[in-house]
């Protein structure tokens, strides 16, 4: 048992398992589900002034941009624009409106910018990353260090574009029509034909849900660090505003203990980090890492670690810096979809979809309800159809040896649609992923994806290999050892002589040619086989002990599941708009190791099939049989619990398909895969990481939010640490979507975690307009 938990420590278990926050779910350009609802500011997931007054801006600009806004009827009771939240990308939004000439109404709960007027006294303002210069007229300049000279800019900006704000409380947002309510707590409704939702994190603050929350001494909020002088205050929180709390109170000579849930600061800003273990190591400020606030009293609060041993201190005051969270009820009621929740209407959704994934693979495998299927005129009448065509098409359909001919063929088989389907959809998908992320590395890398699954995945088996047997290329020599070496016929030498053709589509198993790209354990149909496929045996020990290995020690275990497999490519397109549903947490990591089991048992029978062939006579044929095929002595199906129904159909399948739009694209590939449990093995001595610049990362957790492997990506750059854990399969989406431009794709020194060098491919479009400005180039992309 300890062995095994060593195992899964060493292979899944110590990486960091952070989660996202919930938040709306917002498009790049700020636009929602609502249509004509805009969310700006920090609830995109970006916390930084900046970032907010360009969201805010750019929000606006898309806005005048569109044909169905340009075409609206004018009205003086229905406002072009209306603004919810008087912060600082509410504001940005307001100037632009106003420089293009929109009628707009700005609402805010209290008064203007009072998330800043709440600002602790003296709190440090971060207005990088100094390189960026954000769309629209509010400016940020080099004065602004602090709290007080950050409003006195902004308010001095505020007189001079004439920008004011009406106080009142909104519940929600309504869509009705062609136009937009802002339902307001009175009952009120004001008319819009666009609304911006600029409230920030205003929802309540985060509560411990402990015995002595409610007690005077007790604060959410930090106003004034002098209150705090000679005082025992507890301060419990991770994040930026607990650890500037405790150096704003140190410096003022309060008695400061700082509790934190977890052993490291992933979340909070590497100054404020450095500058607190500076107070720390000085004695001005007590650590308690990996414990818990359990209980508050007048005189006392007590600590829990995590074994469970209580530590009582004497106390003054505590305050909870544990963060706000977003006000997600006012987006519920706004019927705006939020990160990771599900409506009544999505789940009956999630389920029609499953069913239609199991029908779709119980008919592509002739299945449990293969007599039903049966019944319909399914592709054995296809050629039939087309021979109706004329005679021209009446000749080439009943010659095998014409393009045409060999199509009517593969027209019988039910995995020719299967297979033309995927094509299909990885080409649409994929195309849109480029429109989308725009970078080279996605280019290319969708590129490949769709040429593999195109060529060696679908013209291979079903057209250019029966074609070029169908005209004599394997008839003899070395055409006809390497066909049957690798594409055995199903029907015997005098059949084939006499065009006695199975009915059900080429006589060869072409189909073998799969396996080429697709390596055991994933394919296990050319090596399961009833007797030895030698040829398929040694290229799947070449795949797996050589090839692979090499490539992830290189590119890591991405370079075949980003850049070759089949499954990647239909996670990579289709799946790419719904990576951010993947789950994360410790909870979901344990399910990790599903996969070694799968890989396991994939040994298993491997070792049980060799059995079968050295000693034919004895119990092992019957029991590889009943485990993989689910089939009796007498070849009759008796268990449908087989490897081949469990494995290779429902998990890789029906379930790998059907939670695309409930768990993101990629669940079979994180839990499942046995070949990716394989290479998660491999990658654990890799040269591959995702390298940090640590003093660009703002702890916005976009990259760990975007990640379809669930890895807690920001945990490694907050620190400035290669991203190492074996899940990663170079997508390039935390790459792309970091805002400073924080990753890159490098090969580091194992030992040493030292970077060796970073890819040259452009992945992220910060970086590309960076090096654009470095080298002289005045027009760059706006990103």
């Amino acid at each position: 048992m300890t062995a095994i938990k060593n195992y899964t420590h060493w292979l899944h278990g110590q990486w960091p398992d952070g989660t996202p926050e919930k938040l709306p779910l917002v498009n790049i350009n700020g636009t929602t589900n609502i249509k004509g609802v805009y969310v700006v500011g920090d609830l995109t997931g970006i916390p930084l002034l900046k970032f907010s007054a360009d969201t805010g801006a750019k929000a606006i600009r898309q806005i005048v941009n569109e044909d169905a806004f340009y075409k609206r009827t004018h009205s003086d009771e229905i406002a072009d624009v209306i603004i919810v939240g008087g912060g600082v990308s509410g504001y940005s939004s307001a100037i632009e409106a106003k420089k293009h000439g929109l009628s707009f109404t700005l609402l805010e709960t209290n008064q203007p910018l009072s998330t800043i007027e709440n600002f602790p006294k003296n709190k440090p303002i971060y207005t990088y990353p100094t390189n960026l210069e954000p769309e629209g007229e509010l400016e940020f300049t080099d004065k602004i260090t602090h709290k007080e000279n950050l409003l006195s800019e902004l308010k001095a900006q505020l007189t001079k574009f004439d920008i004011k704000a009406e106080i009142a409380k909104v519940s929600h947002v309504e869509k009705c029509s062609q136009y937009i309510d802002v339902v307001l707590e009175n009952g009120d409704k004001l008319k819009a034909h666009r609304v911006i939702i600029a409230i920030g994190r205003s929802g309540g603050y985060r509560k411990l849900n402990i015995q002595g929350e409610e007690l005077e001494k007790v604060s959410n909020r930090l106003i004034d660090p002098a209150v705090y002088a000679n005082k025992k205050l507890l301060i419990v929180g991770g994040g930026d505003s607990a650890l500037e709390s405790a150096i704003a109170t140190a410096n003022e000579k309060a008695e400061v203990t700082l509790s934190y849930r977890k052993g490291e600061f992933s979340r909070a800003k590497s100054e404020n980090v450095e500058q607190l273990y500076q107070l720390a190591n000085t004695n001005q400020i007590k650590l308690r890492l990996n414990t818990n606030l359990s209980e508050i009293t007048e005189s006392n609060v007590t600590l829990t670690n995590q074994s469970g041993g209580p530590e009582t201190l004497e106390n003054d005051n505590v305050l909870l810096a544990t963060g706000r969270e977003a006000p997600l009820d006012f987006f519920r009621r706004s019927k705006i979809n939020i990160q990771g929740e599900s409506t009544w209407q999505g789940w009956i959704a999630f389920v029609l979809f499953l069913a239609a994934m199991f029908a779709l693979y119980d008919w592509k495998g002739f299945g449990f309800l293969n007599a039903f299927w049966s019944t319909f005129s399914y592709p054995d009448q296809m050629p039939t159809l087309i021979s109706g065509w004329g005679e021209w098409w009446q000749a080439q359909v009943n010659d095998r040896s014409t393009l045409i001919g060999t199509l009517a063929i593969s027209l019988k088989s039910r995995s020719f649609y299967y297979t033309l389907l995927y094509t299909i959809i990885i080409a649409i998908f994929g195309w849109q992923r480029i429109q989308r992320r725009n970078t080279p590395y996605v280019t290319r890398q969708t590129l490949v994806l769709f040429s593999v699954q195109v060529l060696p995945l679908f013209l291979l088996p079903e057209i250019i290999l029966p074609y070029l047997g169908y005209n004599g290329v394997y008839d003899a020599g070395f055409g006809k050892i390497f066909a049957d070496t690798l594409f055995p016929s199903y029907i015997s030498a005098q059949d084939i002589a006499a065009q006695n053709w199975p009915v059900w589509g080429h006589h060869r198993a072409y189909w073998h040619a799969y396996s080429l790209i697709l390596a055991w354990p994933l394919s296990v149909y050319t090596v399961f086989t009833d007797t030895p496929q030698i040829a398929w045996l040694v290229i799947a020990a070449l795949q797996v002990l050589v090839i692979i290995p090499f490539i992830v020690y290189k590119w890591g275990k991405g370079a075949y599941c980003g850049w070759i497999c089949s499954c990647g490519a239909m996670a990579e397109t289709l799946g790419d708009t719904q990576r951010h549903k993947m789950p994360h947490g410790s909870k979901w990591n344990k399910l990790n190791m599903l996969g070694q089991f799968i890989l396991l048992l994939a040994v298993t029978l491997l070792i049980i099939r060799i059995l079968g062939w050295i000693f034919p006579d004895t119990w092992m044929n019957g029991m590889f049989n009943l485990i993989f095929k689910g089939e009796n002595s007498s070849g009759q199906l008796v268990n449908g619990f087989s490897y081949k129904w469990i494995i290779d159909v429902l998990f890789a399948g029906v379930l790998g398909f059907g939670l695309y739009f409930k768990y993101s694209g990629r669940t079979w590939c994180r839990f499942a895969c046995p070949l990716a449990a394989l290479m998660h093995i491999y990658a654990r001595f890799s040269k591959f990481a995702i390298a940090s610049e640590k003093s660009k990362c703002i702890s916005c957790n976009l990259c760990t939010s975007v990640c379809h492997q669930g890895i807690d990506v920001m945990a490694f750059a907050s620190k400035g640490k290669p991203m190492v854990d074996p899940q990663c399969v170079r997508c390039s989406a935390c790459v792309s979507t970091c805002p400073t431009g924080t990753l890159s794709f490098a090969q580091i020194n194992r030992k040493t975690s030292e970077v060796i060098k970073t890819d040259s491919l452009a992945a992220s479009q910060v970086q590309m307009a960076e090096k654009a400005k470095a080298h002289g180039v005045i027009e760059v992309q706006n990103v």
